[in-house]
């Protein structure tokens, strides 16, 4: 049984298979890319990249062991001066493999293996290409969008109303005006200030006033008043003697 064995012989024996990965890795540092299977794909991967981290540092000691598995001098020099230098900064991952389908015949899944630095097509960005979002980050700008849309939506609403009720009121009621009456009485009360003996003479013309219409009202009744008092004074006046008769009945006496 070949429990916990995951290694991937690719039906060759050791010597077989490790000169068929010594020539492929020598073929993808040379060419930068290469077309073969997934499984030979996934084991070259697994060959070809700690001798990529190795290239790293430029020493004797790291070129006689990245020569030892590649046994192609071309190829070290390649991958110390070329290669090293570009992927550099990159912290592992230096391939990538995109499958392109099945091959006929054996119906053998087939792909791609080349170096991530190297495609210049897929380190570009495309014109206009928008980039994928994640559903939380949706739904978050979503909720923030509605929350941003009512108040303003609210806004024209009320707006719309007020424009549209305000010509009717204003058909309908005028509005009142203001009143400036209050303001004048004040100005007149500052400007001319009461006194006390200003107060005495209205006092003193309101009964005047009450009088006359007492006086036009009645007239008549005042003259035949005057009429009967006149004859009664004149024969009282008549009985009084005289002073000569006064003084002749003195004599007689």
């Amino acid at each position: 049984m070949r429990h916990n064995k995951k290694i991937n012989h690719l039906g060759r024996t050791y010597a077989h298979r490790d000169a068929m990965l010594s020539n492929m890795a020598c073929s993808l540092i040379r060419h930068k890319r290469i077309y073969t299977t997934v499984p030979k794909a996934k084991e070259l991967r697994k060959y070809v990249e700690p001798l990529i981290t190795k290239s790293k540092e430029d020493t004797t000691h790291s070129r006689r062991t990245v020569f030892k598995y590649l046994n192609n001098k071309y190829a070290v020099t390649e991958l110390f001066i070329d290669i090293a230098p570009k992927i550099g900064d990159r912290p592992g991952g230096y391939t990538r493999i995109l499958k392109t389908g099945f091959r006929l015949g054996d119906n053998a899944a087939m792909c791609f293996i080349e170096l991530v630095d190297y495609n210049d097509n897929m380190l570009k960005p495309a014109k206009g290409a928008v980039k994928q979002k994640t559903r939380r980050s949706r739904s978050k700008k979503k909720s923030e969008d509605v929350v941003a849309a009512t108040p303003t939506q609210t806004k024209e609403v009320k707006t719309e109303e007020v424009t549209t009720v305000a010509p009717e009121e204003v058909t309908a009621a005028p509005a009142p005006k203001p009143k400036k009456a209050p303001k004048a009485k004040a100005a007149e009360k500052t400007e001319t200030p009461v006194t006390a003996d200003e107060t005495k003479p209205e006092e003193i013309a309101a009964p005047e006033v009450a009088t006359e219409p007492a006086i036009e009202t009645a007239p008549e009744a005042a003259i035949e008043a005057v009429q009967e008092t006149a004859p009664e004074v004149a024969p009282e006046v008549a009985s009084e003697p005289s002073p000569s008769e006064a003084t002749d009945t003195t004599d007689n006496a």
